[in-house]
Formats: C-alpha cells, structure tokens, sequence
C-alpha cells in the first residue's frame, strides 16, 4: 500500500524538523523520540487543557488527577491502576460492552441507517460510566454529557457578553451534571461502596466538587476521544476492502493490532502540552538541543506517530505490526491514558458485532470532518452505516 491512508488530513508531512520553536517563542516537537523523551521527563508539567482556569482554584481543592504532577499524581495513578488492568478489563468490562454494542445495533436494525457517531457515543458512555460509577444517572445523561463538549461556542471571560454568556451556560451544565449524574452515584456509594473510582474517591475523602471535577475529566477522556476513533476506524475499514477482509477474518490479538494502527495513523488526541520546570536536553538533527526551564512545548503527536525511523517505511500507510504500536496515540510517561486498552477493546467489541450483522452493512453518507485545534482531536459526523448491501 502506498501514499497517505489517512482519513484525517494533519498538515506537514513526516520528515520535518524533531525539535523546532514556533514565531511567538512556543516550542515544537514533531520526532518520536523527543516527544517519548520529553513525555517521560520529570523536568516538565501539564500545560493547555484549560489548566490555566484550574490553577485558581483555591489551595485546599483537589485537582483531577488530568492537572497534577509529581509524587501525588503518581500515587494516585498507583492506587486507581486496579480499575484499568487487562484482566479487569477482559473479566469485568468486555461482557458490558457486548451488551452494549448489542442494543446499539438493535437500534441500527429497527432503524435500517443511524449515524455511527450516535451509537458510538452511546456505547461510550455506558463503559465509561461503569468503570467511574455512574451507574444511578437520571435520563439523559447523554445530552448532559454533550454540552460540555460542543461544537462552537465563546471563550470564558468578563469583557464580552458572549464571554459572560460563556461562563454561564459552563456553570449551568456543571449543575446540571452533579444533580443528575455524580451527587446519585456518591450517595449510593456512601452507603454501600463498590468496586469504582467514584467509590476509591469517597474513600479518599474527597468532597462532592472534587468528585464531579474528576468525573468529567474521565468523562472527557474515555467518552469523546473513543467515539471519533470507532468511527475513524469504521470508516477505514468501509474504504479499504482488503483491511476490511483482513480485520473480519483475524483472530482477537490481529484484529487489536490492526487497531492500534489505525489510532497511531489517527490519533484522536494530536497535540500534547507541556511546560519544563527545568532546563532540558532533547536530541537533535544536529545534536542535543537545550529546551530552557518555564518553557511552552507543543508535541505533535501526528506528526511524531509517523516518523519513519520510529515506526518503520511507508508511516502514512496502514501496516498492522509494525514495531511501535500505537505509538504516542495514548501519550507517555506519567500522564500516559489508563484507558487505553478498554479503548482498543470497546472498538474491537462494537465493529466485530456491527460487521457481523445479518444482510451486511455498509457506509452511506459522506463523512464531514471538523478539528479541534486545542488537542488536535477530530469529530467525525454524517458517517452514517446502513444495513443490507444493496447500495442506496
């Protein structure tokens, strides 16, 4: 297979400069071994992801463990790995999603078309929900859900209506959250405590804002982020016949390493951020390159998933195997996805069902494709699936 498979068009080709700075001083890290070197560093700390806004909270409030760093980020990360280890995930969460992608695709059959982006999302938030312990949610936690994540709307602030409006409606749907979702779940969990984060956070002592903040942040992470790679990778597999016939006629371990491919290929997070707390060295096309302390570090995890000397020949294609797999699409180092592998499980789970359906499926519709620039991230819309095989 040759040229560019990608469905998600990212900018400079791979190849380009591993360390570089922007005009307005930020620094760019496009190499898979700077990016690696820099994600594993303990001379850096989160930056982006509207951290900014969660370092006035006040001392005393706990942040989601998304913003810490450091010996209490790393602890945490000890005492919640139990929630996210391969066995957990193969003996208590892979029934789940089969039960969950099995009443998505009922849907897809009384219908006979949906928009894959629905029934992804829905499938989402039943395994997130479970594995954080939302499980006494009043009706319509979906449409909670996705205000917090729309497509466009003003920027935070007090210098403009809009601004204003901003904070509002943020404040609102925050609300709305913790009423109909989180406060049900802790008080269930107050009185019997079960085997989930909400149940480890309560054990913590952590208060009910604290609790709501860590809710969303997973929310965000396992709920968006899976959707738009289920339908990147449905969409690559409806468009290439022999990756198609490939992944219907592999075992388990082939069909999740096709997939890992596919999310090295399209990483739904491409753009990381970190800040150094001390000066750092990275290597270089011409040698070590010093990175000063208080410095902003873009990583360009698109660019860095397709440097050739990491991943092999031909990094635009798709070429399941290969010797990193993934790559950085889950980050590195501390900060690394603990989802990971619920991820790559849940997809596999949904696609071999829906590819399995009686009469066949197929793609209708013409993916649209819309960028986040704050992460890089995709949202994949009017890709719709169809069943039977007659063409439409």
């Amino acid at each position: 297979m040759n040229g560019n498979a990608r469905k998600i068009e990212r900018g400079r080709p791979p190849g380009t400069c591993p360390v570089d700075r922007a005009a307005d001083g930020t620094w760019q890290i496009r190499g898979y071994a700077q990016a690696r070197a820099l994600l594993r560093s303990d001379r850096t700390v989160q930056a982006g992801l509207g951290i900014e806004t969660v370092e006035k909270l006040p001392p005393k409030v706990r942040r989601p463990v998304l913003y810490r760093d450091g010996p209490e980020h790393r602890e945490h990360r000890r005492q919640t790995a139990r929630f996210f280890t391969p066995r957990r995930v193969d003996e208590q969460y892979r029934g789940l999603m089969a039960d969950l992608a099995d009443e998505q695709l009922a849907k897809l059959r009384a219908a006979g078309e949906a928009e894959l982006s629905d029934l992804s999302f829905n499938m989402a938030i039943g395994v997130v929900c479970e594995v954080i312990g939302l499980t006494e949610s009043r009706p319509g936690i979906r449409g909670r859900l996705e205000r917090f994540f729309p497509e466009k709307f003003g920027k935070p602030g007090l210098t403009s209506v809009r601004g204003i409006y901003w904070l509002f409606r943020l404040n609102t749907q925050w609300l709305r959250f913790h009423l109909a979702d989180v406060r049900p779940a802790v008080r269930a969990r107050r009185r019997e405590p079960r085997d989930d984060l909400i149940s480890h956070l309560l054990a913590e002592g952590c208060s009910a804002a604290e609790i709501l903040g860590e809710c969303l942040t997973f929310s965000a992470a396992g709920m968006v982020t899976t959707r738009e790679f289920i339908c990147a990778a449905a969409w690559h597999l409806f468009t290439d016949e022999e990756l198609m016939e490939r992944y219907k006629g592999a075992d388990e371990p082939e069909r999740l390493a096709v997939l890992r491919e596919l999310v090295r290929l399209e990483p739904a997070v491409a753009r990381l951020r970190r800040r150094t707390t001390a000066a750092l060295e990275l290597p270089g096309h011409d040698g070590p390159v010093t990175v000063p302390e208080g410095a902003l570090i873009d990583v360009f995890v698109d660019a860095a998933n397709t440097d050739a000397e990491a991943v092999g020949d031909g990094p635009l294609t798709v070429c399941p195997g290969r010797p990193v797999e993934a790559a950085l699409s889950f980050g590195d180092g501390p900060h690394r996805c603990p989802g990971a592998g619920i991820a790559i499980l849940e997809t596999d789970v949904f696609l071999t069902r829906l590819l399995a359906l009686d009469g066949g499926v197929r793609m209708t519709g013409t993916p649209r494709v819309s960028l986040k620039d704050e992460i890089g991230g995709y949202e994949i819309r009017g890709l719709t699936v169809a069943t039977g095989r007659t063409a439409s």
